[in-house]
């Protein structure tokens, strides 16, 4: 399905670095709650995210991501979901996207 230029700009998506991860323990499916740092304009949210095959909570501290900041919020288990961290699904499993070099908190993806 195709999407106009104008709805793609309506997504918002800034970096921003991973500073706390927990076992979402009220997850259906294994899960993080993860906290990320989005710069000064947008702040410190939530999420919670399916990446426990790849990821561990210490291997995430301190990474850029991607997040998805302008959708609405929703409950996962006990975690309010601020933001969406964007990956790619691949053999079953997802891949965060990162920045190919250190950038901003809250710098815009476009």
């Amino acid at each position: 399905m195709e999407i106009t230029i104008e709805d793609f700009d309506k997504v918002e998506m800034r970096a921003g670095t991973v500073i706390a991860v927990d076992i979402n323990k009220r997850a259906r499916k294994p899960a993080y709650k993860v906290t990320v740092d989005l710069g000064e304009e947008i702040g410190v949210k939530t999420t919670s995210a399916q990446i426990t095959d790849l990821y561990t909570p210490e291997s995430l501290i301190g990474k850029q991501v991607i997040c998805c900041v302008n959708l609405p919020s929703m409950h996962i288990g006990s975690v309010k979901s601020e933001v969406r961290i964007l990956g790619t699904e691949t053999n079953g499993t997802c891949v965060l996207l990162q920045p190919s070099m250190p950038v901003n908190n809250g710098d815009k993806v476009f």
